[in-house]
């Protein structure tokens, strides 16, 4: 399953989304408030307010 995030960008994309050893999967590491879990959880087009590129080269193509 994809869950996607702000500007069509998908978690997985995420510098929060990140390997828990303890849960043995993928997980967010930012704790949303019960409205922002409710929104995530009722549709797939939910923009996260926390969500941070994971791309390591998104500022290097921008200092070119």
């Amino acid at each position: 399953m994809i869950v996607m995030g702000a500007s069509g960008s998908c978690c997985e994309t995420c510098a929060n989304y990140g390997y828990d050893d303890e849960y043995g999967c993928y997980v967010c590491d930012i704790d949303l408030d019960e409205d922002e879990m409710q929104k995530f959880l009722s549709c797939s087009d939910f923009n996260c307010p926390y969500y941070r590129s994971g791309d390591e080269y998104a500022v290097v193509k921008k200092q070119n």
